[in-house]
């Protein structure tokens, strides 16, 4: 509990004596300028706002404050607050049920006091439009005076201004308490969140109430930014390429103040005290290019490159390069990414592996979304490995602590048994339910990963539950009332064009928009032909361990043909294929005439199609072992891996 906490809940306020306030709220008013505080009798913070009520010359007399922020100026007012109200959303929907019946109003308000959204009780809503304690409704001290809005904006503490205690007489039959919001980047007021209604409604734990509240809306707002800065340095990456190794690359926010600076892939210090986190440098404002940014840079600073960036068709930022020392080019090595076994288990390490740009870029942000905590969406067709990332996702989260990874394929689940599955189920919740319950993947995932494979393919009846899991942070279980919190991290996995379902009424956008916080694309092998041959070889490597046996070599003839495959299958097609010619391969040696149908579409250099190779007169034929290996292999491959279809063949 903060100091400011503690002080209102133990203070004076249960002798509070609205008589003897509004007395001396009258002699203040007699005697501007001429009371001393021991002589007037109300708490100190209220007094010194009535004298600067009485200074700036506002009349106690005002019945309601103005309504300056509307139509046009209302919409800009919203659009300004966005980040703000997205950010407050959850804590007002989880506020929302505590203070049904209550007779107050939740409100939240921008750093100047605009009120910008309002909730609670529709007869306390109406009576606080009569006075414009309203969306739109201007609350700052310098236009109403003393009230539970203008007054902790104007001091930054959370305030608790009760009845005659408001120094206009039009608004002293309620009572307010509000708390300061603060921008978790440099700690700069940007709103407020005051509960007012009837004096009636006043409790000593409000305060406690609102500072709580307020001290969310920051968490939500953390988290926020940490996904746009994110967003913000991919962004910058694409656009603008370091030269040297001192280049600094620095990352402005929407607001013009430095977010982040670094040197290469790493997190660095600015390389200038007029770059510190947190310092705005200039203003952005949507239609500015590059050259606009550039002038509007102070004059200390001097970056080789500038860009603005875009983020949804909008201007969230912009990307300085400063100029380091040359450094010796290096070649550019293969990227492998190993993935360590999961605790507990005995697997072997997985890696990643290609030198592909898309690949690598859709590596380094599935790193970079693990590390912040956010929700990822993998796209990508089927084979690519969307489950790998996960899994890197996974073992990033497990280099700092032990976390679960549990992976659940919601196609794969019957679909009366989602819910359960996934939310778990109170004892004997239905017909077949365990009779002690059951912890549901959510619960069991606490503290770490949980993957959702072909999340596309989940009922539309399950999704509003998933998106209230993901809310609310918290499970129930099926058949109980009771709140569960959780600490999960989703990545979710689709082969499935999300926003094509959305259109067609297969899929919720909302609970989209909350999955895909991260969306990352994996490339298909098709578009990233250079890494075929390095894949193909560490495939030849990994089956010649496990069969306890020489490596083959692969001609060059075919690894051409492979480089020029479509791979409809991908990366696991390739996989399948390369095991299956060290099955039917002779002597460790690769033949023409053992390379698969798929890629007969080229001839080797010395002979025929390698379709038309196993049918030669005069070849030793396959054993009826190795035709049938071969025949389930093949299946194997033309199926994708997809087991059950591979049955039905």
């Amino acid at each position: 509990m903060t100091h400011s906490t503690q002080t209102w809940i133990s203070g004076s306020f249960a002798d509070y004596d609205e008589s003897r306030t509004r007395d001396a709220w009258e002699r203040f008013l007699d005697n501007r300028g001429l009371i001393s505080p021991d002589q007037i009798g109300v708490r100190t913070e209220i007094l010194e706002s009535w004298f600067r009520c009485s200074e700036a010359g506002i009349s106690a007399a005002a019945a309601a404050a103005p309504l300056t922020a509307i139509g046009d100026e209302l919409h800009r007012l919203k659009h300004d607050s966005s980040e703000l109200r997205t950010a407050a959303a959850g804590v007002f929907a989880r506020l929302a049920p505590l203070l049904e019946n209550a007779g107050v109003m939740l409100i939240l308000t921008d750093k100047h006091g605009a009120i910008i959204e309002t909730l609670g009780d529709p007869a306390t809503l109406d009576a606080g439009r009569q006075i414009h304690l309203e969306v739109g409704g201007i609350w700052n001290e310098d236009v109403i005076g003393t009230n539970g809005i203008g007054t902790p904006l104007r001091t930054g503490k959370p305030a608790h201004v009760h009845a005659s205690e408001h120094f206009c007489s039009g608004i002293q039959n309620w009572t307010c308490v509000g708390a300061p919001i603060r921008d978790p980047l440099d700690g700069s007021i940007i709103g407020l969140v005051d509960l007012s209604g009837p004096p009636g409604i006043f409790r000593p734990h409000n305060t406690a109430l609102l500072i709580a509240a307020a001290q969310g809306i920051e968490t939500m707002l953390a988290e926020g930014q940490k996904v746009e800065h994110l967003r913000l340095l991919d962004a910058s990456r694409e656009l603008l390429r370091p030269d040297s190794s001192g280049d600094s690359l620095v990352i402005l926010d929407r607001f013009g103040r430095v977010v982040d600076c670094r040197v290469g892939d790493r997190t660095s210090p600015p390389p200038s005290e007029h770059l510190e986190i947190g310092k705005r440098l200039l203003r952005l404002t949507e239609g500015m290019d590059d050259s606009d940014i550039a002038a509007a840079l102070p004059g200390e600073i001097r970056p080789a490159g500038i860009r603005g960036l875009r983020l949804d068709g909008a201007l969230r930022g912009a990307a300085l390069l400063l100029p380091g020392r040359p450094r010796v080019a290096v070649p550019t090595a293969p990227a492998e990414v190993t993935i360590r076994p999961r605790a507990g288990t005995s697997e072997e390490p997985i890696s990643i592996l290609g030198r592909d740009p898309a690949l690598l870029k859709a590596i380094e942000l599935a790193r970079r979304a693990a590390e912040a905590g956010a929700s990822i969406l993998v796209q990508g067709e089927t084979g690519v490995g969307k489950e790998l990332f996960a899994r890197l996702v996974h073992d990033v989260r497990q280099r700092r602590a032990a976390a679960p990874y549990v992976a659940v394929n919601c196609g794969a689940i019957s679909g009366d048994l989602v819910g359960s599955d996934l939310f778990g189920h109170a004892p004997g919740a239905f017909t077949g339910a365990s009779r002690e319950g059951k912890p549901g993947k959510f619960e069991l995932a606490h503290g770490g990963v949980i993957c959702l494979d072909e999340i596309g393919e989940m009922p539309m009846d399950i999704q509003p539950y998933l998106l209230r899991v993901l809310e609310q942070r918290a499970v129930y279980r099926i058949g109980e009332s009771r709140r569960r919190p959780i600490d999960v991290q989703l990545v979710a996995l689709t082969n499935r064009d999300l926003r094509g379902a959305i259109a067609a009424g297969r899929f919720r956008s909302d609970l989209y928009y909350r999955i895909a916080t991260i969306a990352i694309a994996v490339p298909p092998l098709r578009e990233r032909r250079g890494d075929v041959g390095l894949l193909a070889r560490h495939f030849v490597d990994h089956f010649a361990r496990r069969m306890k046996c020489a490596p083959v070599a692969l001609p060059d003839d075919l690894l051409r043909r492979m480089e020029a495959h479509d791979w409809p299958g991908n990366v696991r097609e390739l996989r399948n294929m390369v095991e299956r010619m060290m099955l039917l391969s002779r002597d460790g040696v690769l033949k023409p005439e053992d390379y698969p149908a798929e890629l007969s579409g080229a001839r080797g250099p010395d002979g025929p199609p390698a379709g038309e190779a196993a049918a030669r007169p005069g070849q030793p034929p396959l054993g009826l072992e190795a035709m049938e290996c071969n025949a389930i292999l093949e299946t194997i491959a033309r199926e994708q891996g997809n087991m059950t279809r591979v049955a039905a063949c």
